[in-house]
């Protein structure tokens, strides 16, 4: 495969056609088969020969197929998304004809998987270019799943009584394709009317476990942006649970998620766990908020703030001070050992943990948002001065208030 010439080539890819074979058809089209590499098939005019051998729109598909070979091998990721733009154009030209089937599921796969990756590649070429290029970041990966989304809608209106058959096969694929250039552009609302179209299928158990993982992990990573912190702890315990063992790289992405959400709702990870998966920089974060340490989690957030940051996860962690303020207050409340507790005391206690410009109208305005959060049971008596605490149980788990 990696020596055959144009016309071997081509004869292949109308064989695999005739036969409704797709997953060679997918092999005959993807950036991932060693027939790339091959320089005989790198053309930058191949279109008259595919006209010789194969039919409208895959000719169409499969010389713009070929010209993308031929932009990779000379490294323009530009001009190669443009070509592999046409080749999913094309493609859905074909797949729209198909009414009764689905076998080209899996060339459908192949490009638009390669359509999203050279979109990537193109924006990152485009930002190295002169800056007055006309073209704002993100526009071509935008453009690209705009393709995605024309794909999905063909999978997505197909109401054929057959599962087996059904196009519909086809949609979650495209969801995580889609999840995953919303978020690197920024535009989680779009995600939205995808995950209603999955809540209201009726394959939505029955996808590959693969797809699943891959869909809970993006759909918990939204929950958590939207701060809706037990749906993001069940899909992204969902998804680090069921991710293939030997995935150790995909397992530690999902608890870079997961591990925020979980000590948010008072489930701190384990020393052994953090160093497992390389995740150290949550080890100071951890014993800080499970000490009451506000000291020791402010340094731990300076100190890893670049990684924080650049996980998007830095706000997130921010949220854990309201929870350190909680077990620094009943660390107080122990040493004091009594149910009517002097706002000076949380005042004390703050500077120690080098709070700057606090006050006493700050501590009092911590207290209420802990217990309003349900963090304390309690009353601030404005009057005395002091935090009246319930004698019974005043400083509830975590996980019970969460």
């Amino acid at each position: 495969m990696a020596h055959i010439t144009i016309n071997q080539y081509l004869q292949q890819v109308y064989e695999a056609i005739d036969n409704r074979e797709g997953s060679f058809c997918a092999e005959l089209l993807s950036f991932k088969h060693p027939h790339v590499a091959n320089p005989r098939l790198q053309l930058a005019s191949p279109e008259e020969k595919c006209q010789q051998v194969l039919e409208p729109p895959y000719d169409e598909m499969v010389a713009a197929h070929l010209r993308c070979t031929y932009a990779v091998a000379n490294h323009d990721f530009i001009e190669a998304y443009k070509y592999q733009t046409l080749v999913v154009q094309s493609f859905l030209k074909a797949f729209q004809s198909h009414k009764e089937e689905n076998w080209a599921l899996p060339m459908m796969f192949a490009v638009t998987l390669d359509l999203r990756i050279f979109a990537n590649s193109a924006e990152q070429q485009q930002q190295k270019k002169i800056k007055s290029q006309p073209g704002q970041p993100g526009d071509m990966l935008e453009k690209a799943a705009e393709q995605l989304m024309s794909c999905f809608r063909v999978c997505a209106s197909d109401n054929r009584a057959g599962i087996d058959d059904s196009k519909k096969w086809g949609m979650l694929f495209l969801i995580n394709q889609l999840f995953k250039i919303y978020f690197k552009i920024n535009k989680l609302h779009l995600c939205k009317p995808l995950i209603r179209a999955i809540d209201s299928s009726n394959l939505k158990n029955d996808y590959s476990m693969a797809q699943r993982v891959t869909y809970k992990y993006y759909v918990g990573r939204k929950a958590m942006f939207d701060s809706d912190f037990k749906p993001a702890e069940e899909y992204l315990s969902f998804s680090f649970q069921h991710c293939h063992r030997s995935s150790q790289k995909n397992k530690r992405m999902i608890l870079i998620y997961l591990l925020p959400v979980k000590m948010l709702l008072g489930h701190m990870p384990t020393h052994q766990l953090l160093r497992k998966y390389d995740l150290m920089q949550f080890a100071d974060v951890t014993k800080g908020v499970r000490e009451g340490n506000l000291l020791l989690l402010n340094e731990a957030l300076v100190k890893h703030e670049t990684f924080f940051i650049r996980c998007g996860i830095f706000l997130i962690l921010e949220k854990l001070k309201i929870i350190t303020y909680r077990n620094l207050f009943k660390k107080v409340y122990q040493l004091m050992k009594t149910h009517q507790l002097p706002l000076d005391a949380f005042l004390v206690a703050l500077k120690m943990m080098q709070v700057e410009d606090v006050d006493l109208d700050e501590v009092q305005c911590i207290l209420a948002n802990l217990i309003y959060m349900g963090h304390i049971k309690g009353y601030i008596s404005h009057q005395h001065q002091k935090l009246v605490v319930s004698k019974q149980n005043p400083f509830p788990s975590l996980s019970s208030v969460s």
